[in-house]
């Protein structure tokens, strides 16, 4: 079991994550999960200069970054799940093809965030967005489901925002309320997403012309990112 927890994430930070984590699904809906047992979760990094470049309004690299980390995810969950099938276990890689792109108001019913949670990599911050202690929110997810026997890790339940409230300070949507995320709290409890979408792409028309509903600015105003610049991971 653990040989093969191990091989599949060599396989993938190999590829290019910045991160790989194993989770127990099994409390959530079997409908939700696709009746499998464990949620692989996978995350790319962006640049630092690429988020500290956004202080003011996204810019075009930031979309281009945006892009490529999206297909980079893509093609690591497929990798992913193609290494799991060939030693005989059934996987299904969450692509944006699978799960859509979230360009729209709809809710995913097993969101990558969820599953990151499950697997103990981070939590959901104030923000709504997936917050990690090795590299802030600066990251993308993706994530594969499977019937393999991996070592998943504990789950982590509650957020570690505290009373910080720098995002929901600096929000140009005012989209976040400064409520902390715990398990099951529903996210337009805390979180505005129509605000934010709108904002967003008000802003990404602003910063570089753009149609795209990204913005990225509580990305780089959280501590937890901007601590990442002072540990040069880069």
């Amino acid at each position: 079991m653990n040989n093969l927890t191990d091989f599949i994430k060599d396989e993938l930070l190999c590829h290019g994550a910045a991160l790989v984590g194993f989770g127990d699904l099994t409390e959530l809906p079997p409908d939700v999960r696709q009746n499998m047992p464990v949620g692989v979760c996978v995350a790319v990094k962006y640049p630092q200069e690429v988020i500290r470049g956004i202080a003011d309004l996204p810019t075009q690299e930031y979309c281009d970054w945006y892009n490529k980390l999206n297909k980079q995810l893509d093609t690591l969950v497929e990798l992913g799940a193609e290494v799991l099938q060939i030693s005989g276990y059934n996987a299904i890689a969450m692509t944006r093809a699978r799960v859509g792109n979230g360009e729209t108001e709809n809710n995913t019913a097993l969101p990558h965030k969820t599953v990151a949670t499950r697997a103990g990599m981070g939590w959901i911050g104030k923000s709504a967005l997936f917050v990690t202690e090795q590299f802030g929110s600066m990251i993308r997810l993706s994530s594969i489901l499977t019937d393999a026997p991996l070592k998943t890790s504990k789950p982590i339940n509650k957020s570690k925002c505290g009373a910080c409230m720098i995002c929901a300070d600096a929000c140009p949507a005012k989209a976040i309320s400064g409520k902390n995320w715990e398990r099951g709290i529903y996210r337009d409890e805390f979180f505005d997403p129509i605000k934010c979408r709108e904002t967003a792409r008000e802003r990404s028309a602003l910063g570089f012309g753009g149609n795209i509903t990204i913005c990225g600015k509580c990305i780089e105003v959280c501590p937890y990112t901007r601590q990442t610049w002072e540990l040069k991971h880069d």
